[in-house]
């Protein structure tokens, strides 16, 4: 029985209070989700976001953002410019927004009448963060600077000396109508990680995405470490709709619908110490399509800010298009009279989305964010507003109002996810219960292990070559292998019906024995981890992109619990004085040659892991305490989705493809020595 510990001293100095930005530089990952890359970039949204709502409120149209060589980030706009006059206190408002939490100009309806978030801590996170900022804000027919040393305000004096106090420096005149406000900070390195990086195509594509959201602004983006880039301008005059056609890929099968309304809704909220029920006016503006394909992409904002995870808006907006899909648009449909009878004609959000295109913008005072960052709308009002928006908008395009060709279109397209998804279903639902019967019901090619759980692993190796060596070299007790044969489908692209059909897709699916799409059960799966045993050559990564396309989009649960590793097989391998080396690059090779003088012609390279005996595959990558393993993640699945769609646009059947994407790409060649 465990002893109970003395409470004698836990007291009064036991409990800490954390003054300032203390918290945020204690906890940095509840105010920007972490202090990797990703945290990192949020700073730069900060303000980029704080610019964007001056715009959007009408008082700004330019902004400037500049990545210098010495690691900084600077944000210019020529909104209103932040206010420098006194608080009571005597300090300036500019030194509040940058040093107090929750304070700034977006909790009321005086200063924005919508803008990102109403915490109130952008600002004064990115300066607790920093190991340096600068704020310089155009008014009053002048510059005026406040500097923060590591938090502190002050300015820097002639000599170099730094200054503390809260006087605002005049650094100039400027004409008494100009306005406007620029920041540049320091990320403090110590806070974030060593690798984390600013890195330009986020932040292009970031001040790219606000101009559709701004119609009518103006960005420019500087890059300055030493890329040799130019400056880029953006600037989009048809909003949502633009955003759509600009992300749209692939053949329409409707033109771009858009919806924009209205409404009010109450809210309780605090007011002067007590709840209140206050009015809120909300725009709900959606923008969508359908192209010819099968992924969806919805992008949703709240305001300006980018809402990754959804929320209220986007869950009104899907809900709406399932009702005018079952109960307008398929209310007919002939072809799904005989799953009618069986109640399968329903279409789930997955059919109504299939190749859908949209954007879901909604425009209201102080909203609610779940988590500090932003990324998920709470408000619950907005759900109800949203659906009933599209749901009459949807409606009335449905009934008469959009072409009739293209509502035939989309109807048909609807009904064929439905006879694809049910006959989908039908089919795993045989071979499950097949697989239920025990090893009969296995792939005949599967080496199957004696036990399965949360310890057991599934091998997949390319081909008999591997696959012999891979099953003599394993632990036979836990360890299954699963070689394939030909070509994995190409799961980004291909229908549910057409996964199913493929001889290597199937049989991936019923040794794992889990089932696949909305279905997958993962407590169900024989085997804890996945492993893919690849070649390190290009038709191996091929398959290993395949491979992760098929898990990502038709048992993803695997790779969001992190039980889908890629096996990572040495290059080279030498045996020196009866010690057997291996090396995992060029670069690893050399340096071990250079270290141990050992000639370069002593090494083997493996083309292939068919190639290795028994004992070098068992010690390079099925001992598990020797080999080395890549847990494949989120991010990899969604990477090797787009490398799947460039290998099948650059070795596939299809030559005009083939051929517009290398002409496209090919900027620095005289376009008259192609021939073409």
């Amino acid at each position: 029985m465990a002893t109970k510990k003395s409470s004698s001293d836990y007291d009064a100095s036991k409990i800490q209070v954390l003054e300032g930005l203390d918290a945020v530089r204690k906890r940095p990952g509840m105010y920007i989700g972490g202090t990797g890359t990703d945290g990192l970039h949020h700073l730069v949204w900060e303000m980029i976001d704080n610019s964007v709502d001056e715009a959007a409120g009408g008082f700004a149209g330019h902004i400037e953002v500049i990545l210098h060589r010495d690691g900084s980030v600077e944000v210019t706009d020529d909104g209103r410019g932040i206010p420098i006059d006194k608080k009571p206190d005597g300090r300036s408002a500019l030194e509040v927004v940058f040093t107090e939490l929750h304070a700034g100009g977006k909790f009321g309806s005086g200063a924005y009448g919508a803008s990102g978030g109403l915490h109130g801590v952008g600002a004064s996170v990115v300066n607790a963060l920093a190991s340096k900022l600068v704020a310089e804000v155009d008014r009053d027919g002048a510059t005026w600077r406040l500097v923060f040393n590591e938090r502190v305000p002050g300015n820097y004096l002639a000599s170099g000396t730094f200054k503390p106090g809260s006087k605002l420096a005049k650094v100039k005149a400027v004409p008494a109508g100009r306005t406007g406000t620029r920041v540049r900070f320091w990320p403090d390195l110590e806070i974030f990680d060593p690798d984390a990086r600013i890195d330009y195509e986020r932040v292009h594509d970031h001040v790219a995405r606000v101009c559709f959201l701004v119609p009518g602004l103006h960005v420019k983006l500087h890059d300055r470490r030493g890329a040799g880039r130019e400056p880029e301008e953006f600037v989009a005059a048809g909003g949502l709709a633009d955003y759509v056609d600009f992300l749209s890929i692939g053949e329409p099968v409707t033109d771009i619908l858009t919806i924009h309304d209205e409404a009010t809704f109450d809210e309780k909220v605090p007011v002067d110490g007590r709840m209140t029920t206050v009015s809120r006016p909300c725009i709900v503006d959606i923008a969508m399509r359908w192209v010819k394909g099968y992924d969806t992409t919805i992008v949703s904002f709240v305001n300006t800010i980018p809402t990754s995870e959804g929320g209220t808006h986007v869950a009104g907006f899907e809900r709406a298009l399932s009702w005018v899909a079952n109960d307008i648009l398929l209310a007919d449909a002939k072809k799904l009279k005989k799953l009618a009878k069986q109640n399968n004609d329903r279409a789930t959000p997955s059919d109504v989305q299939e190749g859908l295109v949209a954007a879901v913008k909604v425009t209201f005072p102080e909203p609610q964010f779940k988590g500090q960052t932003k990324q998920e709308l709470g408000t619950p009002s907005v759900q109800s507003l949203v659906y009933d928006s599209v749901k009459t908008g949807f409606s009335d395009w449905t009934s008469g109002g959009g072409k009739k060709v293209q509502i035939a279109a989309l109807r048909d397209k609807m009904t064929q996810a439905v006879i694809n998804r049910v006959s989908a279903k039908q089919q795993l639902e045989a071979r499950r219960q097949a697989a239920n019967l025990g090893a009969t019901g296995m792939p005949d090619k599967l080496a199957d292990c004696r036990i399965h759980g949360a310890d057991s692993e599934l091998l997949i190796v390319e081909g008999n070559s591997a696959a012999g060596p891979a099953k003599s070299g394993r632990d036979a007790e836990t360890m299954a292998v699963l070689p394939l044969r030909g070509k994995v489908v190409n799961a980004g692209k291909a229908t549910i019906k057409q996964v199913l059909d493929n001889t290597e897709a199937q049989a991936l699916i019923t040794s794992i024995g889990a089932g696949s799409g909305r279905d997958f059960d993962l407590e169900a799966a024989r085997y804890g981890r996945i492993i893919i045993l690849c070649d390190a050559d290009v038709d191996g990564s091929h398959i290993r992109c395949l491979l992760l396309t098929l898990i990502y989009h038709h048992m993803r649960p695997l790779l969001e619990a992190g039980r889908v590793f890629a096996a990572q097989p040495p290059l080279f391998g030498a045996k020196i004085r009866g010690e057997q080396i291996y090396a995992f690059n060029d670069a690893e090779r050399d340096r071990i040659s250079a270290e141990r003088n050992i000639e370069l012609n002593k090494w083997k390279r493996f083309k292939g892991l068919g190639e290795m005996n028994v004992d070098e595959l068992a010690e390079t990558t099925l001992n598990r305490d020797t080999r080395v393993l890549k847990r494949m993640t989120m991010a990899d699945g969604a990477q090797a989705v787009e490398a799947a769609r460039l290998f099948e646009v650059l070795m596939g059947n299809d030559v005009a493809t083939r051929k517009e994407y290398i002409v496209d790409r090919s900027g620095f060649i005289d376009p008259e020595l192609l021939d073409i």
